[in-house]
């Protein structure tokens, strides 16, 4: 069953890498951000993915709640630091926000 939520929704939970290298960031019930679908959705039939200029493992660490340098999946948290539990939760979200919202994209002209 789906969480329904604002928060499930429509921020950030995770950034999956594709096959082709491009990445998605999904809510967290794995669908792009303010899709509410049970459905299964195929990522790339959507405008969704992108590719990350300057993406590292030393990047997904500092982007990723568990402190990981996994480049298939990046979790901006988990079930140990949900944002809306606690203010300091919050905050550590939204500093990982913060890098990925600086983030450039690869095949985009700056």
């Amino acid at each position: 069953m789906p969480i329904v939520n604002p928060r499930a929704i429509f921020l950030p939970y995770c950034i999956q890498r594709l096959e082709d290298g491009r990445y998605v960031v999904l809510n967290r019930n794995y669908k792009p951000l303010g899709f509410q679908t049970t459905e299964h959705l195929k990522y790339e039939d959507y405008p969704i993915p992108v590719r990350f200029k300057g993406l590292t493992a030393k990047k997904a660490t500092t982007l990723s709640a568990k402190c990981s340098g996994d480049l298939d999946v990046i979790y901006l948290y988990d079930d140990g630091c949900i944002p809306t539990a606690s203010a300091a939760d919050m905050k550590r979200y939204l500093s990982r926000l913060e890098i990925l919202a600086k983030m450039k994209f690869a095949d985009v002209e700056d």
